[in-house]
């Protein structure tokens, strides 16, 4: 079975429609010899045991109305009359001719016996001229004087009335088989045409040829595919000029600050101090070597993020408010004057590591410090993290996309850190979205309701009472 699927999986479409229709052919010729030519063959043979007894039926409606006589006509050219005499032993047809030999020892042998009603039977009669036996269908029924009447069939009628029919269902099967295999025909260069139009496509842009065009109009599933093909190349268009547009933007930032250092490092190295005294200056130097760390940290880590898979521990496992709390700790110091508002459910837990759990908080974080006026609020609850800063609203078709990699901020500027926590949550199963409130801007990570949980989480007989959020001003 297994070199089957193997044999099969190595033909074409054209080559699977031919065998198809080969062992369709096969099959219905199994039918046919089996199963269909036995049914024909009984009912074929009752069919002219019904033509026997329809014949005789009218002689003897015929010889009732006109006793003592036996008509010459036929009632059917393929039937021949005998009327059987018992007393004479002579058996006589309709024309005067005599009955074989081997008919009449037959009917004397069934007309001995005991006869009622109509029998039916078959014998074998040596053909004029040949000494060859012939199939020949009779019928008898002994009539009012004691006469017996005799219908004969040579089963050569049967035989080609038996073939008239097969060839009929046959011939009827082979045009069905006929029209079915054009539209099969039809329906796979259907198939054939738009697939290889979109092999020819694909090969085209792995050619990177910028005049790859595919336009097929489907609405079946190839017309999908063949959209999807579309839209995935106008989006690898896209991420390319951003990454392009990414690139140039990370590059004039790294050679900022190393223009800075180098060039404060060489005034020095002279004896000047470019920014009045010796300690202003090196402090210029200092704080864009740290703004050149940040960035570079910041490139290792999308890049780390790019290969994070998740293959921790099943179900909801992370207290995110002691990660909070820690990021909380290391960050306060940046912009002192910033209050922070934690409501936060201690008892609130997520799924993934704890490392990228961190970068994400500590990115959003970071991220509010940057816009945030006078406070930055931080809320957790099951399955939902908020942070919220009273900064300038954003942009709404920028908040619809600031999370996905390689897209500008409203600033103007790639988000590494946005881009980062796109990922990690994406990963272990959250969505990451910004909106505008009221007071500010809400950064907010969710459970992503259409994705299941590999296991629910295990609860006990009795379920904890949730503390309410506690609420505190840092």
């Amino acid at each position: 079975m297994k070199r089957i699927r193997m044999w099969l999986r190595e033909l074409t479409l054209t080559q699977q429609l031919l065998t198809i229709v080969f062992l369709f052919i096969v099959i219905f010729a199994v039918f046919v010899f089996v199963f269909l030519s036995p049914s024909i063959d009984r009912f074929s043979e009752t069919e002219m045991y019904n033509l026997l007894h329809n014949s005789q039926t009218t002689m003897i409606a015929y010889m009732d109305n006109n006793p003592g006589t036996f008509p010459s006509f036929d009632t059917n050219p393929d039937v021949v009359e005998y009327l059987y005499n018992p007393a004479t032993g002579r058996m006589v047809s309709s024309d005067g001719s005599e009955a074989n030999h081997q008919l009449r020892e037959k009917i004397e042998t069934i007309a001995t016996g005991d006869l009622a009603g109509t029998v039916d039977d078959e014998v074998s009669i040596q053909a004029e001229g040949s000494e060859s036996l012939v199939q020949n269908l009779f019928c008898i029924t002994q009539l009012k004087d004691g006469t017996y009447l005799v219908s004969v069939m040579a089963n050569s009628y049967r035989v080609q009335f038996q073939q008239s029919l097969v060839n009929g269902v046959v011939m009827l099967n082979l045009l069905f088989v006929s029209a079915l295999f054009v539209f099969l025909m039809l329906w796979v260069g259907t198939l054939i045409i738009p697939l290889a139009q979109i092999k020819n496509y694909v090969t085209k842009i792995k050619n990177d040829d910028q005049g790859a065009v595919l336009n097929i109009r489907r609405n079946d599933e190839i017309g999908e595919v063949a959209d999807a093909l579309v839209e995935m190349q106008a989006e690898l268009e896209r991420q390319n000029r951003e990454k392009e547009e990414m690139i140039q933007n990370i590059s004039h930032d790294l050679k900022t600050p190393i223009a800075t250092i180098k060039s404060y490092s060489e005034a020095i190295k002279d004896g000047i101090y470019p920014y009045e005294t010796l300690e202003k200056s090196v402090d210029v130097i200092i704080e864009h070597a740290n703004r050149l760390e940040k960035k570079v940290h910041s490139l290792i880590i999308l890049n780390k993020m790019g290969y994070l898979l998740d293959d921790c521990e099943e179900g909801e496992t992370l207290p995110v408010a002691d990660v909070i709390d820690r990021t909380i700790l290391s960050l306060k110091v940046i912009r002192p004057e910033i209050s922070f508002i934690r409501e936060l459910d201690e008892n609130v837990k997520f799924h993934g590591e704890e490392e990228p759990w961190r970068i994400v908080v500590e990115n959003l974080i970071d991220n509010a410090l940057r816009y945030a006026k006078t406070f930055i609020r931080i809320t957790l609850k099951d399955g939902e993290l908020r942070v919220i800063n009273d900064g300038p609203k954003i942009d709404e078709e920028v908040a619809a996309k600031m999370f996905r990699p390689y897209e500008k901020g409203s600033d103007g500027q790639f988000g590494l850190g946005l881009s980062i926590v796109y990922r990690v949550a994406t990963t272990y199963g959250y969505k990451a979205s910004a909106e505008n409130l009221t007071e500010g801007v809400c950064f907010r990570i969710a459970r992503d309701s259409s994705r299941r949980e590999k296991t629910r989480r295990s609860r006990g007989s009795e379920r904890r009472k949730k503390k309410t959020p506690e609420k505190q001003v840092i």
